[in-house]
């Protein structure tokens, strides 16, 4: 065993969490990801954009899945840019893809559990850290049972569960309210207000309420660029009666792609 340093015990906290600066990513191809600038510090962010606006290519970018093709990113302070600086931010980021694979005949608690050592967290606090997260997702009573027996809201709290095992400081979630009952969805929703006070998350999503519901900002994008950010309030204020969407958010939301689609053209 080696001595721990104070500097390595001392929580860091940075202005942003998520800094990007004329980001470019590729899916495939096709960049999908265009010259994106955003800065996001702690607090629960929506990530909302018509089908092939960049979204999950920004998510996977963030979460280190994939390189940037171009541009500046910086993640909880670190560069991403060499594999030292990759596991640092690994450690403390939190992820949930659209599509999540998992080794069916693994419990729950098995299936945190190894998403905690992969995310290399200390043994002594493993298992109350993993129950803790299933506790937190409500999955308490399905904790030793086989993901291949979970309806598919249960496997979506069992990835949101294997996402905040960590406690991370960055946390994305990529569509998690799919496959979730309504009741379900406000208990998502209040946990990611607890989560906000000292995480930094980043929800994608097409349910414009959710994050209406949950969210302290929105991050509205379209063809891997940035449209427009606001308050859910103010996302409200931008639509009418003439706008498509059935609450007032859904309409500024369709007022303001409505708007960018125009400009574009011109």
């Amino acid at each position: 065993m080696r001595a721990v340093s104070a500097v390595e015990t001392t929580t860091t906290t940075h202005p942003w969490a998520i800094h990007a600066e004329g980001l470019q990513v590729r899916a495939g191809r096709h960049l999908a990801v265009n010259g994106l600038d955003l800065a996001l510090p702690t607090g629960v962010h929506g990530l909302l954009g018509p089908n092939g606006a960049g979204k999950t290519t920004l998510m996977r970018a963030l979460a280190t899945v994939v390189s940037p093709a171009g541009g500046r990113l910086t993640l909880l302070g670190h560069p991403v840019d060499g594999r030292s600086e990759l596991r640092a931010v690994r450690r403390s980021l939190g992820y949930l893809p659209q599509h999540f694979g998992y080794y069916p005949r693994f419990t729950v608690r098995e299936f945190v559990g190894y998403l905690a050592w992969l995310k290399e967290m200390p043994r002594a606090g493993v298992a109350a850290a993993v129950q803790r997260a299933i506790d937190r997702v409500g999955l308490t009573s399905k904790a030793d049972a086989r993901m291949k027996t979970l309806s598919g809201g249960m496997l979506r709290r069992a990835g949101i569960a294997q996402a905040i095992v960590n406690d991370p400081r960055l946390l994305l979630l990529d569509e998690p309210t799919v496959g979730l009952d309504p009741e379900q969805r406000l208990d998502f929703r209040e946990l990611l207000r607890d989560l906000g006070t000292d995480t930094c998350v980043l929800v994608s999503t097409h349910l414009v309420e959710d994050v209406v519901a949950a969210c302290t900002d929105v991050v509205l994008v379209n063809e891997g660029r940035l449209v427009w950010r606001g308050t859910p309030e103010v996302l409200a204020a931008q639509g009418d009666a003439g706008h498509a969407g059935d609450s007032p958010a859904e309409r500024g939301y369709s007022a303001l792609l409505r708007q960018h689609r125009a400009e574009a053209t011109r």
